[in-house]
C-alpha cells in the first residue's frame, strides 16, 4: 500500500452482513450436507437478516456477439452485485474459481464469494474479485 491512501474493500458492508449469515448456517448445520441444503438454508438466513437477493438467477452468455441457448446459474446474486456459489466439496479447486470467475464475466459483477460449507472445523469464505 502506498502511504497516504487507503485501500478499500469492495462492497465492505454487504460481504460482511452476507458472511454473518454463512457462519450462522454452519453454526446451526455443521459439516457434511449436501449443497442443496445449504443453500436452502442460507436464503432463510439470508431472508431473516433482510438481505436481498436472487436465488438461481439466470446469466445469459453470448459467443461473438450472439446470445447461446446455453445459461449459466449461480446459486445466489446478493444484493444485485455479489455472486455467492455454494460447495460442499472437501477441497475447494481451480475448477470452483473459474466457475466464479465465469459468473462474474457473464453477469457484468466485480465480485464473487466462494463458501465452502464442507470444510472443517469452520465454512471457508474466499473473495474472488474481476
Amino acid at each position: 500500500m502506498v502511504r497516504g491512501t487507503v485501500e478499500k474493500i469492495l462492497y465492505k458492508r454487504e460481504c460482511y452482513a452476507i458472511q454473518g449469515a454463512v457462519f450462522e448456517v454452519y453454526r446451526e448445520m455443521g459439516c457434511g450436507f449436501l449443497e442443496a441444503v445449504y443453500q436452502e438454508c442460507l436464503e432463510r438466513e439470508l431472508k431473516q437478516c433482510g438481505i436481498t437477493f436472487d436465488s438461481q438467477p439466470k446469466l445469459k452468455l453470448h459467443y461473438k456477439g450472439e446470445p447461446l441457448k446455453q445459461m449459466y446459474k449461480p446459486d445466489l446474486d446478493c444484493f444485485d452485485k455479489i455472486i455467492v456459489e455454494l460447495k460442499a466439496v472437501n477441497v475447494l479447486g481451480s475448477e470452483h474459481e473459474a466457475q466464479i470467475f465465469n459468473y462474474l464475466k457473464a453477469s457484468g459483477l466485480r465480485l464473487g464469494l466462494l463458501v465452502n460449507f464442507s470444510h472443517y472445523p469452520k465454512v471457508t469464505v474466499k473473495r474472488i474479485i474481476v
